[in-house]
């Protein structure tokens, strides 16, 4: 068996994570764009095993349904009473049929920070030092709480694990750690967790039992030590959780400032795992880049712009812009302070400008929607102007209705497009206009009613209003009756 394909990889996620305090599954609960146990799941996936099976217990419903979503392909074993890490085991060997030939990977659900090359690694060290079982451990600043990893002084084989509680002064001492995460020879597994005792003050069957057990049998205990030892953190309230996330974004941010963007400020810029980018980039502070959210070559975002599952094109500006599954084409300009929902689409060199709201709506190339307006269910050719203080008006109550704007064309201010309605190439429309029918190539259209001015209104209504008193003013100041 290949060190890097181990024969399985069983995820331990049945624990209830009452410190959460959270009616959602501590293995649920997300970081940078993807759940605790998804990041597990993405780790193990680097290694390619022939099985990958998860444990589940609490909640175990939801966490299954959430497992489909984001692998088709895992598979699942329920352990109805929390019985112990080595009956979790035992539970996903049962899923298995029992045994497997072959190296058995075991990872807990709550570590988002694993990686998949250091799993890697604990699979190659298992491999080449021909251990039983190969621990992975870490070397921490802060030993204080941990099981300590015993070494034999001659061998470097580990000859126990021994938790603080029961640790001499000397142990104590010991700054290695067990992370949790193990390495074993398939078969012998399984004939050890047979052999497990629940002897203890938990009543349980503890998955660390099986070191000693095959130790005694004669067979060779190893371990792996993690290269940073923030990955083997376990997720178990929300400070830890926030403690996650800000590490894993700060790895993500120097992968991408080494790939080529300009991060202007790591501490306020936030990005999920998926999010994807192009050179020359530059995020400004403030900045959430979620879900598939891509950065086109020389785009620049921000600040203080949330773009979720959203395209951006090369050397386009998104400023103080909220975005939601939309597609902005390369030069285009949007923001500040607009919101782009759902279905949005906007053409090479366009413009959504100060205060706009656009929902599915396609905005043709070099076409300006510069401020104060709504384009929601709408197309709009190439190089036109949408003047300021416009609404597509496509809500009747009941449906949506769709309104087409052609190209060159020039909308006056305060317009209203009453949905359905076609606006032809080259049409002009007269501010303050509500069009509620089609308009042909070339037409300027005026729908407005004419305007009656009733002089000397505001003095017999409003009398000694300060209005009449300042209009009785200006008419004295032009030389007219007061």
């Amino acid at each position: 068996m290949s060190a890097i394909c181990p024969a399985a990889v069983i995820v331990l996620a049945a624990g209830e994570g009452t410190r959460m305090k959270s009616a959602t599954p501590k293995v649920l609960h997300e970081i940078c764009g993807r759940s605790l146990v998804g990041h597990v799941l993405a780790a193990a996936r680097e290694l390619k095993p022939e099985n990958l099976v998860v444990v589940v217990g609490h909640a175990r419903e939801q966490v299954t349904a959430h497992l489909a979503e984001i692998d088709a392909e895992v598979r699942t074993a329920v352990q109805e009473q929390q019985n112990g890490t080595g009956h979790a085991v035992r539970m996903g060997l049962e899923e298995l049929g029992g045994s497997v030939d072959g190296t058995v990977i075991v990872v807990c659900g709550d570590t988002p920070l694993l990686t998949g090359e250091t799993l890697r690694n604990l699979a190659a060290v298992h491999h080449s030092d021909g251990n039983a079982v190969t621990v992975l451990t870490a070397e921490v600043p802060d030993a204080t709480g941990y099981g300590r990893i015993v070494r034999d002084e001659v061998s470097g084989a580990v000859t126990a694990i021994v938790e603080h509680k029961d640790a001499t002064e000397e142990q104590r001492a010991i700054r290695e750690i067990n992370s949790g995460v193990f390495a074993f020879d398939g078969r012998l597994l399984a004939d050890a967790l047979g052999k497990v005792r629940t002897d203890n003050s938990q009543g349980e069957e503890y998955l660390t039992d099986v070191l000693g057990i095959l130790r005694e049998a004669g067979h060779r205990v190893g371990a792996c030590v993690a290269a940073d030892h923030r990955e083997i953190a376990g997720i178990n309230n929300r400070v830890q959780l926030a403690e996650a996330r800000r590490i894993l974004n700060d790895r993500l941010l120097t992968a991408a400032m080494l790939s080529g963007v300009t991060v202007v400020d790591p501490a306020t810029t936030w990005v999920d795992v998926s999010v994807t980018f192009e050179r020359d980039v530059v995020v400004h502070p403030g900045t959430q880049l979620c879900g598939s959210t891509h950065l086109g070559e020389g785009s620049e975002v921000g600040p203080h712009s949330r773009l979720t599952d959203t395209r951006v094109g090369a050397g386009a500006r998104v400023e103080n812009t909220v975005a939601v599954g939309a597609v902005v084409g390369p030069g285009v300009s949007v923001g500040p302070y607009a919101y782009l929902r759902p279905g949005t689409d906007l053409g090479p060199k366009s413009k959504v400008g100060t205060f706009v709201e656009t929902k599915n709506a396609s905005v043709g190339e070099g076409t300006k929607v510069p401020h104060l307006s709504y384009v929601g269910d709408a197309t709009i050719g190439e190089y036109t102007n949408i003047g300021a203080a416009t609404v597509f008006v496509n809500y009747d109550g009941q449906n949506k209705h769709h309104t087409t704007v052609g190209s060159h064309c020039r909308t006056g201010a305060d317009n209203m497009f009453v949905a359905p309605v076609t606006v032809g190439d080259g049409v002009y429309t007269a501010a303050g206009s509500v069009i509620t029918k089609d308009v042909p190539p070339g037409a300027l259209a005026v729908a407005r009613g004419q305007q009656r001015n009733i002089e000397g209104w505001v003095a017999r209504k409003r009398p000694g209003s300060a209005a009449a008193k300042a209009a009785e003013a200006a008419v004295r100041e032009a030389g007219g009756e007061g």
